[in-house]
């Protein structure tokens, strides 16, 4: 399986960013990539202040690459909210996975 991190640096950008991050991640990420061909799934992790991202696992190389390209052709909702470039945009292999004893939560 093919993982990708896609981070931003919060630090510099101000309160009403984090809500603005929350509500996009809700109504319209969650939905885009849910059920998304390709993607076996992807979290979205934040610390107020401190930093967005995207992380994904992808099926195939291929699928990470299409995603990525189409990812950089276009800025991302993320890149307009926040005001600048991802500051880490990297690829990476899963290598293993462990499901605990309650399961894995869809939203």
């Amino acid at each position: 399986m093919h993982g990708l991190t896609i981070r931003w640096s919060l630090t510099h950008a101000g309160p009403a960013v984090n809500e603005q991050l929350r509500a996009y991640c809700r109504d319209e990420a969650v939905p885009r990539f849910t059920g998304m061909a390709g993607l076996h799934y992807k979290t979205w992790q934040m610390v107020d202040g401190g930093f967005y991202a995207g992380v994904y696992v992808w099926a195939t190389e291929q699928a990470r690459t299409d995603f990525l390209e189409s990812f950089r052709a276009s800025p991302s909702k993320v890149t307009q909210i926040v005001g600048h470039d991802p500051d880490v945009i990297q690829e990476w292999d899963a290598i293993g996975f462990a499901v605990g004893a309650v399961g894995f939560p869809t939203a």
